[in-house]
């Protein structure tokens, strides 16, 4: 029997859920006096503010006009902080500078055109700062040494085509690289001076990972991510005199994901390998009575976001699933604790519903791990969203997540399944998706549908699927390759031809096009094999109606990703609903576009499945153009 809606939750308007937090990622200053964050301004638009640490009183430090800013550090100049911005979603991002005393803001890096990549900062070196920039071939990130007093750029050091990623020393001198290599692996470079030639210390397949995590304060040591001789990566401390390798912290399914070090010592502290959820290992027994305080403050997983120079105070974030982030101050001097704040308060007394780490089978008998979300105040089975990841190179976690939330608040289980191809798991998971797009990935998605309806979660006639990225490919593929199952799909900035996504691809990815290949196919050699795994191909099986939402600046599913299938699945008379946001990337940056799309979705939604919706009403501001 079904229950009445008096007995379903508050529908939570979505401008709560997707709207702009209240306060969120702060930073402590390095000598400890200071707490900067993002905030929103009178306008709604989100800027840097600071307050001294034991006040509430703050300012605003930034005058950013229309996208807003969602990212900033520190230098160790004690005045200045850094921010990146882009124009309109294009993701040619300016490295700026603001004063926290003058609020002079100060352009790094204007070069039309041109993308920075921060390299890295030093205590040792205050007014300095590394980063990488396209400057002379848009293939290719040279580094550059930044003067952060004059804003004086200096050339530093030459890419040679292939170099992804750079790392400096205890002295700030760039003495490693990740290089991309021609069979779609990467090679572990290391000079031994800035004079020296580079020589290749340890070279990984396309089947393994690696990168370097840092070097130790004398620069005896190279710290590593990195799978070979194991299934997951693990940290691993790298003589570089002996070329010997000694292992730090590893667990045999999951890779290393997060790593504490020291922040002027530089030695490791605690290790982080995430799970179903969030697991630390402490190595540094000097923390670890903090580690036990810290986990004992509130409920939730524990991320340390950052510290003072003096290694006193500690900024600790804890993330729950039911709620907002909680932001708090820790003193290791008395192990004392201040709540700053937490980024949403208005989530705290919502129905907000828990998110279940579930697993299940995949038809080859591999364990597919992923989060289920049910609503409150219906009874199974339930209409269900299939929600979707992007990368395919990333993974869902458990927390807190907008969207899960406003799924389930409108009456719908949620399911985010890891499938293979997915990250965290070790290799032998990750290479399981190995072309495999459209195929074993896809199917993935499929047995989850079958387990959901098995356990009698799901109404099999009421699952959508959706997602963004990769996600909104894998929404493609849901509604050409398997057009029975799903009742409808909602893309977001999904690919739709593999051939033009690889064709298209931002010229600084050129350096991982063997990787790309190796993992999706050859373009130059497997035209066909990439056109059957692409839904532009597979139009006229489409039966079930479709959403679809773009970024015209996108930088890596390029508007015609979405114009192409839009134009066929008109052509072909089939059900299609696109809106195109003008200035937008890859992703709605935008509060004002974020709740233009997640309100057309929810009628969408609504519509095919049943759940509940809460009016469009005026959204003022978006610049969604309905095509």
């Amino acid at each position: 029997m079904s229950k009445s809606e008096t007995q379903l939750p508050t529908l939570i308007p979505r401008e709560t859920l997707f709207g702009n937090p209240e306060r969120t990622t702060p930073q402590l200053s390095p000598d400890g006096k200071y707490i900067a964050y993002i905030a929103p301004d009178d306008k709604n638009i989100l800027q840097v503010w600071l307050r001294e640490i034991e006040k509430e009183e703050a300012k605003k430090l930034t005058e950013d006009k229309k996208r807003g800013i969602r990212a900033f550090f520190w230098t160790y100049n004690p005045e200045q902080l850094i921010y990146l911005q882009d124009a309109d979603g294009d993701e040619n991002f300016h490295l700026y500078s603001v004063n926290i005393n003058s609020n002079i803001v100060r352009d790094l890096t204007p070069f039309q055109g041109v993308k920075a990549q921060v390299i890295g900062n030093d205590p040792e070196f205050p007014d300095e700062i590394l980063v990488g920039l396209n400057l002379k071939n848009p293939q290719k990130f040279d580094v550059y040494r930044i003067n952060l007093k004059n804003g004086a750029v200096e050339f530093d050091t030459e890419n040679p085509g292939n170099i992804l990623g750079w790392t400096a020393d205890a002295k700030f001198k760039v003495k490693a690289a990740l290089a991309a290599t021609p069979d779609g692996g990467y090679d572990l470079l290391y000079r031994e001076a800035t004079d020296k030639s580079w020589q290749t210390l340890r070279h990984w397949s396309p089947e393994e990972e690696g990168h370097p995590r840092g070097f130790s304060f004398d620069g005896k040591i190279l710290y590593l991510d990195a799978s070979h001789d194991a299934n997951a990566a693990r940290l691993l401390a790298l003589d570089l005199a002996t070329k010997e390798e000694t292992v730090i912290a590893e667990d045999s399914q999951y890779d290393v994901l997060n790593v504490i070090i020291h922040p002027t010592e530089r030695h490791i502290q605690a290790v982080a390998f995430y799970q179903d959820k969030l697991q630390w290992q402490v190595i540094d027994p000097s923390i670890e009575e903090d580690v036990k305080e810290i986990a004992q403050i509130r409920s939730g997983e524990v991320y340390p976001v950052s510290r003072d120079l003096a290694d006193r105070k500690w900024l600790i974030a804890y993330v729950t699933d039911d709620g907002p982030v909680y932001y708090y101050v820790y003193d290791r001097a008395d192990s004392s604790s201040t709540l700053l704040f937490s980024n949403r308060p208005e989530l705290e007394e919502l129905p907000l519903v828990s998110i279940k780490p579930i697993s299940y089978s995949a038809r080859d008998g591999l364990t597919i791990h992923g989060y289920l979300t049910l609503p409150e105040g219906k009874d199974a089975p339930y209409p269900t969203v299939m929600l979707v990841h992007g990368g395919p190179w990333g993974r869902d976690r458990w927390g807190y997540n907008a969207k899960a939330q406003w799924l389930a608040n409108r009456g719908y289980a949620v399911l985010q399944p890891n499938f293979r191809g997915s990250t965290g798991y070790g290799k032998a998971f990750l290479n399981a998706g190995n072309r495999q797009w459209a195929a074993a990935m896809h199917d993935d998605l499929i047995d989850g549908v079958n387990w959901l309806v098995s356990e009698g979660i799901a109404d099999e006639n009421k699952i959508a699927i959706m997602g963004g990225s990769y996600g909104g490919y894998a929404t493609l593929v849901g509604l050409t390759f398997t057009p029975e199952v799903f009742a409808c799909g909602v893309d977001i900035v999904g690919p739709s031809n593999l051939i033009t996504l690889m064709q298209s691809i931002p010229p600084y990815w050129k350096p991982m096009m063997a990787m790309f290949q190796h993992r999706i196919g050859n373009l130059e050699t497997e035209e066909e094999f990439l056109k059957s795994r692409s839904p532009l191909f597979f139009v006229d099986k489409i039966i079930k109606p479709l959403l679809i939402g773009q970024g015209a600046n996108d930088p890596r599913v390029k508007e015609a990703e979405s114009e192409q299938i839009v134009d066929a699945m008109r052509k072909a008379d089939k059900p299609v609903e696109y809106v195109l946001y003008t200035d937008e990337g890859h992703g709605f940056a935008r509060p004002e576009n974020r709740l233009h799309f997640y309100a057309l979705a929810e009628e969408f939604l609504a519509k095919h499945l049943g759940g509940r919706f809460e009016p469009i009403g005026e959204i003022e501001g978006h610049s969604g153009v309905i095509k």
